[in-house]
């Protein structure tokens, strides 16, 4: 069950009487505190965000950003500026998506106006 679907059961549970809110509270915080646990890494595991901006006709590589994914909403963020076509609901999932541990080349757009591809990955 993914931690949306765990934090809706729980609210649910509040608005059926089933716990008091307060409980309710407890659960979405040790919740909270279970996946901030999962999310740490020793530092051999250290993961990336790699930001990769080409310009299609030369194929030389225009921006090239590597982050710890311990900043991924600072490079969300970043990587927004050139990915104009995603909006704020979709960057939000991404986040999610790396927080819950998701890996590979997770967007890929190419903007032949500009001439330029934008790829994002997770290592």
């Amino acid at each position: 069950m993914s931690t949306s679907e765990e934090r809706l059961k729980i609210l649910r549970m509040i608005e059926e009487k089933k716990i008091t809110p307060e409980e309710g509270a407890r659960l979405l915080k040790a919740l909270a505190r279970g996946r901030a646990k999962k999310a740490r890494r020793s530092e051999g595991e250290r993961r990336w965000l790699r930001v990769r901006v080409t310009d299609i006709r030369s194929g030389k590589t225009t921006v090239n950003v590597n982050l710890p994914l311990s900043l991924v909403d600072v490079g969300l963020r970043m990587g927004a500026r050139f990915v104009p076509e995603m909006d704020a609901g979709e960057l939000e999932e991404l986040a999610e998506a790396l927080r819950e541990g998701l890996t590979g080349k997770v967007v890929d757009i190419l903007d032949e106006e500009k001439g330029e591809r934008v790829e994002i990955y997770v290592e």
